[in-house]
């Protein structure tokens, strides 16, 4: 939608549009776009439908006004109850969300009222809204499934007419998603006049018709007949830059660039009027943005921090900032990929890869967040191999081979979470959960005896935990189960939701306020007086108290930054293809304003220590050092799957030559080490990658790892059978782990058919890794020709595995200390390889052209 002086001509397309709707339009000076119009018409006529449409083009109000529009031509204007449930990912949308429609309202509905549902809803709110229910509700999963657990959902949501799911390709493929839609099928079930028209709003997704069929319910006896797919025919433009080092280092380690980069970031930041810094994880946040306000002090009044750890109050402190454009920077995570309404800045900065096309796309997009903008984004490598990383990311971008999100089967943690959020509320027949469950996507293929197990299972505990009572959580009464335990009701009401993560504290100022939230583990590495960093201030430590760590400010300039857990992003199946092509042909660029050009000097290396792999070869390296044997096997397919082949691989080696492997891997490969001596040869005549047995290798190996009893943590959470604990006692870490490994424990040994022991080894295999996605790396790899180098020193591909194990081990020495002295040698071992002479740091580079060096910012789309 853009703006235009206002215009007295009525277009054709317009005249179904209700007359206070197209004055309201002529006020603002809005001209809408095609898909605008298409969505109102499609909404006008009572279809339900997926709209995809860019980051800033209007989508929002393409579904909203179109409501608007419905809701003006049938008179409804006064229409009394529940009409709109608009249901959003994050709370920093709902309230931007909330903002935007009571001004809608206000102009065109003034009879309306906008409220909110979130879980920091006053009580006194919530009893309003339990009296009388505002006509527009917007809420998260989290709290519709709370509504859902209340008494008299039928006349709750008696008048309902409209569901809309904002940024629904954040939820997909997620159990979020799955508990949007358990919540619309419960909607469905409880219209029986008329249909519950349904809409889902998306920016950046591939399986567009798939995820339709999800959010509709299509065909599933409870979803939608008419529907349609809406499709913005927009073209949106991007620049992507990549931020070069002035030499690029011929043996990379993890994070060996990353902050050595802010001398190139800083004149981006001058240069714009409004920036946003964009980092992978909520520590690197914090470091990024402590040294930039040491580099160039004059930001500390125009920058700030924004992350899902800060305290509600400053984020929205930060978004109206960014929107008043006082902002100047803003370094941030994933907390601002969504599309929060503030006044687009001028470029985005990207430290690291975004580990996929669709993500690029959507963290692009928050720059000239507008139409006919061109939004430009910086990427800043925190390791040399990025740079080819990033080369395969524009490629990506380019061609719009934008990354599906697969729905997700059968979670039964979720289904027994739901069964027992309706226990609490008004009860369930059996019959009518299975025709809630079945009118799902995700439990369309739900059998009878799944769901009779869960209802078993909830009202006894299972053959495993019967014995225990606090596992008897539902009962049977006049054909309805529900909750009768008060207690069991409450701890329902306090642990709805699918989010797990490390218990965490909230930081609060002995002098009172709070600033936001740091995880257990990191609390319990510092001792009172230590000093640390949070939301760009360095506070000393006191004490914990009850859950809050009290701190007070610190004049020390060093001190800890806090890591989160769940950090990392897995490398998209989409940009792990295009990463295998780049790397096989990186060496035969011959464009001198390429990035590529800077990295030849790398690559040839590479390719002399060893061998660059094309698209057609797998290339496995062997070394034998004083630590044993190591192996590395490169399938270029992202840290996760790494981790699960590693331990398969190891396995299956295990099984013929009598072995014990640690792993290490980051996205481009994985090491197995032993200290064992391995006969390589006949290693490489095993059958390591064959798709035979796998289910069953790969449950051995996984036991073997205890990645299964990590999964089953989550969701022994998600189904109830741990408790986290009642605000103010909140049980320790330690104690959730060793809770849920007992139940593991019990449940393994009793009752191995249980369907939540039998979830946590799928998960491994389907979410972790994908088994489809496993299948179709050990397939490609078997039709690929296997290249065995034996090495006899780390290689580049090589280096940044093979020092990562130095990381928390070394005494007396740091870890810059030890990886330099290193570097050294292997820049020594270069100079002595025949027709390697000068191929020193950066030389590569320097060979295509000095003046390369003062254009930091290359390769331009």
């Amino acid at each position: 939608m853009q703006k235009q002086p206002p215009t007295t001509h009525l277009p054709q397309n317009e005249r179904k549009l209700h007359p206070r709707l197209v004055a309201w339009l002529k006020t603002e000076g809005i001209k809408p776009f095609a898909f605008q119009h298409e969505a109102w018409t499609a909404i006008g006529d009572g279809k339900s439908g997926l709209l995809n449409a860019p980051t800033g083009s209007g989508k929002t109000y393409a579904i909203l006004l179109g409501l608007v529009n419905k809701v003006l031509h049938e008179r409804r204007d006064k229409a009394k109850g529940l009409q709109v449930l608009w249901i959003t990912p994050l709370r920093a949308l709902a309230k931007d969300f909330y903002r935007t429609t009571e001004k809608v309202m206000g102009a065109l509905l003034p009879d309306w009222q906008v409220g909110m549902r979130m879980g920091d809803t006053s009580t006194k709110d919530r009893a309003a809204q339990k009296k009388a229910m505002p006509q527009f509700l917007i809420t998260t999963p989290e709290s519709l499934q709370l509504l859902i657990g209340q008494k008299g959902t039928a006349a709750l949501f008696g008048s309902l007419d409209y569901a809309i799911i904002d940024e629904w390709h954040e939820l997909l493929g997620g159990k979020r998603g799955v508990q949007v839609e358990l919540g619309l099928s419960y909607l469905r079930c409880l219209k029986k006049d008329k249909p519950l028209i349904t809409w889902g709003i998306s920016a950046t997704i591939g399986n567009m018709e798939e995820a339709a069929e999800v959010i509709l319910g299509v065909g599933n006896g409870t979803g939608v007949a008419a529907h349609t797919i809406l499709r913005a025919d927009i073209a949106k433009k991007y620049a992507v830059h990549t931020v070069m080092p002035d030499e690029i280092e011929n043996f990379p380690w993890s994070g060996h660039l990353g902050l050595n980069m802010i001398d190139k970031v800083l004149p981006i930041i001058a240069e714009a009027r409004s920036t946003l810094l964009f980092t992978n994880t909520r520590g690197q946040a914090e470091m990024w943005y402590q040294a930039l306000i040491n580099k160039m002090p004059e930001l500390a009044g125009q920058s700030a921090l924004h992350h899902g750890s800060l305290e509600s109050a400053i984020r929205t402190w930060v978004e109206d900032a960014l929107r008043d454009g006082r902002m100047k920077l803003v370094v941030c995570t994933s907390s601002l990929d969504l599309g929060v309404d503030f006044a687009p800045v001028d470029r985005v900065i990207q430290i690291g890869s975004p580990k996929g096309i669709g993500r690029l796309l959507q963290r692009a997009g928050r720059s000239g967040h507008q139409p006919g903008a061109v939004s430009e984004i910086f990427l800043v490598p925190t390791q040399s191999l990025e740079i080819i990383e990033f080369e395969a990311l524009k490629y990506g971008l380019e061609h719009k081979d934008i990354e599906s999100k697969p729905p997700i089967y059968n979670p039964m943690d979720v289904l027994l979470q739901f069964l027992t959020t309706m226990a609490i509320g008004d009860g369930f027949a059996r019959e009518q959960a299975l025709r809630i469950l079945r009118g799902t996507f995700a439990f369309k293929y739900l059998s009878e005896e799944a769901l009779d197990w869960a209802i078993f299972f909830l009202m006894t505990g299972g053959e495993s935990l019967s014995q225990y009572d606090e596992y008897s959580k539902i009962v049977l009464n006049e054909g309805r189960y529900v909750v009768e335990n008060k207690r069991v009701a409450l701890r329902q009401r306090m642990s709805i939701g699918t989010i797990v993560g490390s218990q965490s504290l909230r930081i609060k100022y002995i002098s009172g306020g709070y600033l936001g939230s740091v995880e257990e583990y990191f609390v319990s590495t510092l001792n009172p007086g230590d000093a640390f960093w949070f939301g760009g201030r360095s506070l000393e430590f006191i004490q914990v108290k009850g859950l809050d760590m009290l701190v007070r400010a610190s004049k020390s300039k060093k001190g800890a930054v806090p890591s989160w857990a769940g950090g990392r992003m897995p490398l998209s199946s989409n940009l792990s293809t295009l990463l295998r092509k780049f790397v096989g042909t990186a060496a035969q660029n011959t464009n001198e304003e390429s990035p590529l050009a800077a990295m030849q000097g790398l690559l040839a290396i590479q390719s002399a220590w060893s061998a660059l792999p094309t698209e057609g070869e797998f290339l496995i390296e062997s070394l034998v050092d004083r630590d044993g044997t190591h192996l590395f096997f490169y399938p270029f397919e992202g840290r996760f799957i790494h981790e699960i082949l590693g331990a398969l691989i190891a396995f299956r080696i295990a099984q013929h030559q009598e072995s014990t492997f640690s792993i290490a891997m980051n996205d481009y490969g994985f090491e197995l080490l032993t200290e064992s001596r391995i006969d390589i040869e006949e290693v490489l005549s095993l059958d390591l990658f064959s798709t035979k047995n796998l289910k069953a290798d790969l449950e051995q190996s996984i036991n073997k790892t205890d990645l299964a009893k990590k999964r089953f943590r989550e969701i022994a959470t998600i189904a109830g059978l741990i408790f986290r604990g009642m605000p103010g006692q909140r049980v320790k870490d330690r104690h959730l782990q060793s809770n849920s490994n007992l139940v593991y424990d019990a449940l393994t040994a009793y009752e191995p058919d249980n369907l939540l022991v039998r979830q946590a080894l799928d998960e491994v295999f389907n979410f972790d890794v994908g088994e489809g996605r496993m299948v179709q790396c050990l397939q490609r790899i078997n039709s690929q020709k296997i290249l065995w180098k034996a090495l006899a020193k780390p290689t580049p591909f090589s280096f940044p595995i093979y020092t990562d194990r130095l990381r928390g081990k070394l005494v007396g020495e740091s870890l810059e200390t030890r990886i330099g002295k290193m570097v050294l040698q292997l820049q020594r071992d270069v100079e002595a390889t025949p027709g390697m002479e000068g191929r020193n740091a950066g030389e590569g580079k320097e060979r295509k052209g000095t003046g390369r060096k003062k254009k930091s910012i290359a390769g331009a789309k």
